[in-house]
């Protein structure tokens, strides 16, 4: 297999050792006459037998499990082929208990009995890249290994980033405790109260997520044990802590899943950089803020222009462009009063426009807030900063609360058209690339938490 890929893609150059590659027809096929090793295709090289298919999907396979640090923790669900595109799972509805003693002689009311439900329907994604004869030929390196290996990697991430980005849909969250000098000093109520190192995952915070999966009587994972997708700019934190070291110092973990990195309060720890991180771009080009001018709490207009309900109209001192304007519709803004040197709440935005620098709002604006010179609106995805910290959501599972859809005859492959098959006239170019079909869906959103915090990275860590 090693040799079928040196004749595909080395250069032969002269010097150093290396022969020149000289080809002669031979009765099998093609021949190297300098070492009789035979080409797999034609006289160009330029066809790919079974063994190279198999070759190159091993490659893809073994660069994107690693990624797929998500995937591995949900319910697989087989989708098989020519049934369709959508998968349904449905649940039976639970019974209250039934406290109150029967009455003699009298029947009792029945409870109602029934069922829900929820569907997804799986899409197809896939990338490719072109590599040019001449690159193909005249490059030192292995260029089609190199691009299979990375394309493998790419397809592991956009995999484990679409469960991903499907978790964080979930609507049971926590937000981590601010801290004081490392004691207790506050909760926050949302992402624009907390800040850069002083809200991370603490040891006291895993057992709240521990808690409140017990409570809801969310099913383990094998061994009794909860399982939680952290970030290593929050496992840095984490495994800093006293609690965290104490509990392995003699003990060893015994790892079950890709990346577990250890155990705590009754919940294992797979680390991965694709764990969620929140920071947000930039409001306005390089500037990362928007500046406050005016505002209106009773717009009329705005239904009738935008198809807005809402009609809270801010008006911002930058020069809007149409890009900027379509841009900021549906970012969230962290409000910063200057007067307090403080941020005090939080908007979405829902209308946006060049004409007047407007935007809309999705509610009216703290009750405490005076608009006055100097106040500013800052990228609501992260912390409450003026550089919006990053925000790391650590998600908590219990078993089955999600399920990732495989369908059948549509996994991850890999594609490589050489050039006499894809080329153009002049045989020109080949392509390696990726394509698979999935699907996820959050099953029980009361057998996940994600627990929202900052870290000691917080000021450098970017959104993902």
């Amino acid at each position: 297999m090693i040799e079928i890929l040196k004749l595909n893609l080395q250069l032969f150059a002269t010097g150093g050792g290396a022969k020149t590659n000289v080809t002669t027809n031979g009765t099998t096929g093609p021949v190297n006459s300098y070492d009789g090793t035979y080409y797999a295709g034609d006289a160009t090289g330029n066809s790919m037998n079974s063994t190279m298919k198999e070759y190159y999907d091993t490659e893809l396979l073994e660069n994107a499990r690693p990624k797929l640090v998500f995937s591995q923790l949900g319910t697989g669900q087989t989708l098989p082929a020519n049934h369709g595109e959508t998968v349904e799972w449905r649940k039976w509805n639970t019974f209250d208990k039934s406290l109150t003693p029967l009455q003699e002689g009298v029947i009792p009311v029945g409870k109602p009995f029934g069922q829900t439900s929820t569907n997804v329907t799986v899409q197809q994604y896939g990338d490719y890249t072109s590599i040019s004869d001449r690159l193909d030929m005249h490059a030192v390196d292995k260029v089609i290994l190199g691009a299979t290996e990375e394309m493998g990697a790419a397809a592991g991430e956009t995999a484990d980033t679409l469960v991903r980005n499907e978790l964080c849909t979930g609507t049971s969250v926590i937000y981590a405790d601010t801290l004081s000098s490392g004691a207790y000093a506050s909760t926050p109520v949302g992402r624009y109260q907390m800040t850069a190192k002083n809200n991370p995952l603490t040891p006291d915070m895993v057992n709240k997520a521990c808690t409140y999966l017990k409570k809801q009587k969310a099913p383990y994972y094998e061994g009794n044990k909860y399982l939680a997708v952290i970030h290593p700019s929050v496992a840095y934190d984490l495994r800093s802590s006293d609690e965290w070291i104490e509990a392995h110092k003699y003990a060893a973990t015994r790892e079950i899943f890709e990346g577990e990195i250890g155990e705590l309060h009754g919940v294992r720890f797979v680390e991965t950089t694709e764990a969620p991180i929140f920071a947000g771009a930039n409001l306005f080009g390089s500037q990362r803020y928007l500046t406050y001018s005016a505002y209106s709490g009773s717009d009329a207009t705005s239904s009738a222009d935008f198809g807005v309900t809402s009609a809270y109209k801010v008006t911002v001192s930058e020069t809007l462009t149409n890009a900027i304007a379509a841009a900021l519709v549906g970012r969230k803004l962290h409000i910063y009063d200057a007067s307090a040197t403080a941020f005090v709440g939080s908007w979405t935005i829902v209308g946006a426009t060049v004409t007047g620098g407007y935007i809309w709002v999705d509610q009216a604006k703290p009750a405490s807030l005076t608009f006055a010179s100097g106040d500013k609106f800052y990228p609501g995805e992260g912390g409450g900063s003026t550089d919006s910290c990053a925000v790391y959501g650590t998600i908590f599972f219990g078993k089955d609360a999600f399920a990732v859809v495989k369908p059948e005859g549509m996994g991850m492959q890999m594609i490589i058209k050489n050039r006499g098959e894809i080329g153009g006239p002049l045989e020109q170019f080949s392509t390696v690339g990726y394509k698979f079909e999935t699907a996820s869906k959050i099953l029980y959103q009361n057998r996940m938490v994600r627990v929202e915090s900052t870290s000691a990275y917080s000021a450098v860590d970017e959104d993902n």
